[in-house]
């Protein structure tokens, strides 16, 4: 994977401009990939492509094997007379274009999909049908879940009636064929985002551009991941958690940070040889050429907090798998191109493990500038087999970084960094950090696009107001793909 310097961009699908309300698969996909080989940028990092739950979060989802139908791009289905111009083209898909709506998006979907499900069900393609084929060991029970929490109003699946919630045969049979209807549908979806998916990865690597994804470790509770098996996580008899993941107090949040996934039983997973976990990461290889595994920590300990508890604060640090879980998916998958999210504090051991592992860890040049104390995220303190951010989708953008953190933080920075205003700050830091000597350099778009606060991604621990930065019409010019280019060229990451 790092065989050579290399850089790229931080962008998800979902903050791509679109005409429809969020980013799709569709031109304006194509046109950033085009920007980012004028660009000589060689890598393209996306946040999850799951569907989104409450919260509107990829990284709590109702599955970790399917993709986002928000996503499937309207005017790819037009093409292939699956939809008119005026099904879509006359929805509020919300008012402003820097921002997701996804209330509007959710209503809105729901009545282009449905027009689509019909005129997909006059001539079904044989690739449905070998598609569902290939992707059986997660798309039934995705597309039976998906039929049952519509059919309950969207109801977690804890609430549901015991034959049902514990999938008693029978039951399931049944449920199988009352809604059949239901089931193709959400098949349907399933087949139209990987369709478009693997044309636009095609595209993206034939520019020499390899494709990012993002792994989280957990899985959200009310999801098919955990209704379909149970057994993998640490549930009671009525499949309730009694302890719950999040992350300790630190310096960032008072209270830590309660995320409230299920937790893994690793003794049963040790059993079954990770086979969960194995055909998740198999998959996921599939859909991407790199994958980042976020809170890789949590493979070597993990924190579990009380299910009743309102904050993190009264977790206690758990025994995970450590280097036999990789040990075991290198000798099923074989060596395999993975970043280690390996942010927060480190103990020896999750040190040991990276090492062992040899997998590049996390730089975060935000994360550098404490004038408190010395920092390991200085970038004179940087090894090769690493990859640097000037953030990452949880910080602010640099400019508003540099507007809120402290005053003695942002001091050492520019001392540090010989930042200027005519150079720009936020250039002056995206040259801190591909002139370092990490093999990977990530660039956030908001930064190259010289964006403040109000394009940050996301907040840890807040509720609301995040995932929904779009970029504006337009915004990734040739001037701006001529200027990274400079920058690239010159620290040699072409």
């Amino acid at each position: 994977m790092i065989d050579k310097r290399q850089s790229g961009i931080l962008m998800h699908i979902s903050s791509l401009s679109s005409d429809y309300g969020i980013g799709t698969l569709g031109k304006k996909a194509y046109a950033f990939a085009d920007f980012l080989e004028n660009a000589g940028q060689s890598m393209w990092q996306i946040l999850p492509l799951c569907p989104t739950a409450f919260g509107d979060s990829p990284y709590q989802s109702f599955s970790s094997f399917a993709g986002n139908p928000y996503f499937i791009d309207f005017d790819l289905l037009r093409k292939d007379n699956l939809l008119k111009k005026s099904d879509y083209a006359d929805l509020n898909w919300g008012s402003n274009p820097e921002k997701v709506d996804y209330e509007k998006i959710y209503k809105g979907r729901k009545i282009v999909f449905e027009i689509l499900y019909k005129n997909f069900v006059k001539r079904i393609p044989t690739e449905f049908y070998e598609f569902c084929e290939a992707q059986d060991y997660w798309l039934s029970d995705f597309s039976l879940f998906m039929a049952e929490k519509e059919a309950r109003f969207g109801m977690p699946w804890i609430y549901w009636n015991e034959d049902i919630k514990k999938r008693k045969p029978a039951t399931v049979e049944q449920e199988k064929e009352k809604y059949r209807t239901e089931i193709q549908y959400h098949k349907m979806l399933q087949y139209f985002f990987y369709k478009q998916w693997g044309e636009l990865r095609a595209y993206v690597n034939s520019k020499n551009i390899k494709i990012i994804g993002d792994i989280p470790i957990y899985v959200a509770s009310d999801s098919a991941d955990v209704w379909a098996s149970p057994q993998n996580f640490q549930l009671d008899e009525s499949y309730c958690a009694a302890e719950v993941a999040g992350c300790p107090p630190d310096k960032f949040t008072e209270d830590g940070q309660l995320w409230g996934n299920p937790l893994f039983d690793w003794e049963y997973m040790k059993k079954d040889n990770y086979s969960w976990w194995i055909k998740r990461i198999a998959h996921n290889m599939r859909l991407y050429d790199i994958i980042r595994i976020d809170h890789f920590r949590g493979f070597d300990s993990y924190y579990a907090v009380p299910a009743k508890e309102k904050t993190a604060k009264n977790g206690i640090w758990r025994e995970g798998p450590k280097e036999e879980f990789f040990n075991s998916v290198k000798e099923r998958l074989g060596e395999l191109p993975i970043i280690a999210e390996d942010l927060g504090y480190l103990t020896p051991s999750v040190k040991n493990l990276l090492k062992n592992t040899g997998f590049p860890g996390m730089k975060v040049l935000q994360f550098a500038f404490d004038s408190r104390e010395a920092s390991d995220y200085m970038p004179h303190n940087y090894s090769r087999n690493s990859v640097v951010y000037t953030g990452t989708h949880d910080n602010d953008t640099i400019l508003g970084w540099l507007k809120n953190a402290p005053e003695q933080d942002v001091a050492l920075a520019k001392q540090y960094l010989s930042l200027s205003r005519a150079e720009g700050y936020n250039w002056g830091m995206i040259r801190g950090a591909v002139s370092s000597v990490s093999a990977v350099a990530i660039l956030p778009a908001q930064d190259i696009l010289s964006l403040d606060s109000r394009a940050r991604m996301n907040t840890p621990s807040t509720i609301g107001g995040n995932w929904q930065w779009r970029a504006k019409p337009g915004a990734f010019t040739q001037e701006t793909a001529k200027r990274l280019f400079s920058y690239t060229k010159l620290y040699q990451r072409i």
